[in-house]
């Protein structure tokens, strides 16, 4: 994606937020505040947010005058929006996925047949000023951002990334960090964006989520915080976009409305332990469910809507953390790993055990183990030997081992949803970009 391309869907965001801004305005200025607040809840717009009177009226009023005059004069109607493939797709469109998901109930292990990983190169792409401790990909796979134990969070742009690994550019020295944000006081253990809009949000150890909105080219600062009692772990936003959940020292993950600030617990817990603090929470592709993973070593998994624990895999891990869980595209399945040096795929329906992938030591860092964007790859990091570890994910089979380039092993590994690239950062406070060699 050229440069321009990126300003188009930021500038398309930022036209968005305005719009919405003005619809809210309108309806509750017309005193139809039933319909003002659905609408700011479903755009993540403030209710109470400032415009001139009837300034939506106004600005159709003048969009029509002109648009009739330029009917009168023969001028061709030019939407600002065309369906044609000369304006990039909005942010958060989802690209078409390269291969279908792995069925993993279908077939049955058989060796011998596990695929190559291809190869990959990779680029070393910034460093913080202190560990880099996460990382998370935007859903449509074009940014990626990186949270520092500095308390910084870097967005960078995957075109420019690109662009960067060529041999050969022309353009001079390119800066694949398109946004830096400072605005928490203590380590940040997390990152997710919102579905939709150009938000980003973060969690910290100083207890707080803070939403960043990236399409504001000098932005800094967050716009919106939300205070926690606990040291955030891990956010996850629901796939609509008007909740999130927060995963932290609490048991129970705690759920967020993002218009109203209003936490919610669920009332139907099981028993958890004193050592049931939260190291990952994940939503289900759909929302209608989603997994914690806990230092107890348990995996548990949640109604999305009755917020009620609808399974508890004890002892998933033995007696180690479990440090990740994610769903399956198909929710059918979740991946786990553990300071047990393991990873687990578990079936949802029964909470059986799939699949082992074994092979790779992780015992100190809060490490996860993630699918490629096409399901048919495991990746982990080895902290003994500084390596990453990939498995193919239907055999179990181990089929690659790399040297993770990183001085002392990583603390993260993110895959892209939307192509064969992935993210690792670590202790030695390095970014790398790791994308498939064509």
């Amino acid at each position: 994606m050229e440069s321009s391309g990126v300003e188009q869907i930021l500038q398309d965001g930022k036209l968005f937020r305005q719009v919405n801004s003005l619809i809210v305005a309108h309806l509750r200025d017309n005193n139809l505040s039933q319909a003002a607040s659905a609408v700011a809840s479903a755009t993540m717009t403030p209710l109470n947010i400032e415009a001139p009177p009837n300034k939506l009226l106004e600005l159709v009023a003048k969009g029509l005058a002109v648009e009739k005059d330029e009917i009168g004069r023969g001028v061709p109607l030019n939407p600002l929006f065309d369906s044609g493939s000369s304006i990039p797709a909005a942010y958060g469109s989802i690209p078409a996925p390269r291969a279908a998901a792995v069925d993993f109930s279908a077939v049955q292990d058989t060796k011998g047949s596990s695929k190559n990983f291809p190869k990959h190169e990779t680029r070393h792409l910034s460093e913080h000023k202190n560990i880099a401790r996460c990382a998370r990909f935007s859903p449509d796979g074009r940014f990626v951002a990186t949270g520092s134990a500095d308390t910084s969070i870097k967005l960078f742009e995957i075109a420019k990334i690109k662009q960067m690994m060529l041999p050969d550019s022309r353009e001079g020295p390119v800066r694949p960090v398109i946004r830096t944000f400072y605005d928490h006081m203590q380590p940040i253990n997390d990152l997710d964006f919102h579905p939709q809009n150009t938000v980003l949000i973060s969690g910290g150890k100083d207890h707080t989520i803070k939403f960043f909105d990236f399409s504001k080219a000098t932005a800094k600062r967050a716009y919106r915080v939300i205070q926690d009692t606990h040291n955030v772990r891990s956010v996850s936003f629901h796939p609509s976009g008007d909740f999130l959940l927060a995963g932290t020292d609490h048991q129970i993950a705690h759920l967020y409305d993002v218009n109203t600030f209003q936490c919610y617990l669920s009332a139907n817990v099981p028993e958890i332990g004193v050592n049931g603090a939260i190291n990952q929470v994940r939503y289900s592709s759909t929302g209608g469910m989603y997994v914690t993973a806990s230092k107890d070593g348990a995996i548990r998994l949640w109604d999305g809507v009755s917020a009620n624990c609808v399974r508890s895999i004890v002892g998933a891990h033995g007696t180690a953390e479990a440090t990740s869980a994610n769903f399956t595209k198909d929710q059918r399945f979740v991946l786990s790993c553990g300071k047990d040096s393991t990873v687990k795929l578990w079936e949802v329906g029964t909470g059986r055990l799939v699949k082992q992938y074994l092979g790779s030591s992780h015992t100190q860092l809060r490490c996860q183990a993630v699918f490629n964007d096409t399901e048919e790859f495991v990746l982990a990091i080895d902290e003994q030997s500084n390596e990453m570890v990939i498995w193919d994910a239907l055999t179990a089979e181990k089929v690659a081992r790399w040297p993770s380039n990183h001085i002392g092993a990583p603390r993260w590994i993110e895959h892209s949803p939307a192509e064969a690239a992935f993210i690792t950062c670590g202790t030695d406070r390095s970014v790398r970009f790791w994308k498939e060699t064509l």
